[in-house]
């Protein structure tokens, strides 16, 4: 990843929202879905989130922060970019944000409890994703958990909103099983698989939904959780 993100440090919310808006909701009700299922698996996969110290890899303007902060122990944000990193900042006070210089991830191996990338990868290049994959893992302690939500590129909807936002054309979608292959080449073990978003609808039986199919494959999104061995 590079710094290219400058640019869209204003204006991210909006393309993103332009890209979605087909869909009847916006950047923000799609960031509270992704928090929600966070939260849900730290809870499930590691213990009490507010007890938990929480790395977002990739964290853009902190959108999907400001839907998690309140409920995890410390929020750590990390991106490339400085001016998106301002932004982050000035949303989420509380949290702390770390430029990641390409190098690592901002935070020393083993410091946190979670770690988790959100459409990230697949902006990543095509021979570094290994790479990403195994600092991600590194950063969470062992018994800690790993968890990458993606663009699922079997739903055509989705390829839609992809092709339609500005910073994500031309990218190289990755199926689960790819982003899967990555985690488990890092040594972690995969514990959750799951297609999400089969619907826009902000109602509990869409909720409801969600958890029944996360089985097939047509999910707007999929995410892979795995935690570090000890």
């Amino acid at each position: 990843m590079s710094a290219s993100f400058d640019e869209h440090a204003r204006d991210y919310g909006a393309s993103v929202n332009q890209s979605v808006s087909f869909t009847g909701q916006d950047v923000e009700f799609y960031a509270r879905c992704k928090a929600e299922r966070l939260v849900d698996l730290i809870a499930r996969h590691v213990g009490d989130p507010a007890s938990q110290r929480v790395l977002d890899v990739g964290c853009g303007p902190g959108i999907t922060d400001a839907h998690l902060v309140d409920h995890v122990g410390h929020l750590i944000g990390v991106d490339p970019s400085e001016a998106i990193l301002e932004a982050a900042a000035a949303r989420n006070p509380t949290a702390t944000y770390r430029v990641d210089d390409g190098s690592h991830l901002g935070v020393e191996p083993g410091s946190v409890d979670v770690a988790f990338a959100i459409c990230v990868l697949h902006h990543v290049d095509r021979p570094e994703r290994a790479t990403f994959a195994a600092q991600l893992t590194a950063a969470v302690r062992p018994g800690g958990l790993v968890v990458v939500f993606e663009h699922n590129p079997l739903n055509p909807l989705t390829r839609v909103a992809v092709s339609g936002c500005e910073f994500d054309r031309g990218v190289h979608l990755l199926r689960s099983k790819e982003v899967v292959r990555h985690l488990r080449g890092t040594g972690a073990e995969v514990v959750e698989r799951r297609y999400v978003q089969f619907t826009p609808f902000d109602a509990p039986w869409a909720r409801r939904l969600d958890r029944a199919l996360g089985w097939l494959p047509l999910g707007a999104q999929h995410l892979v959780a795995a935690r570090r061995r000890g």
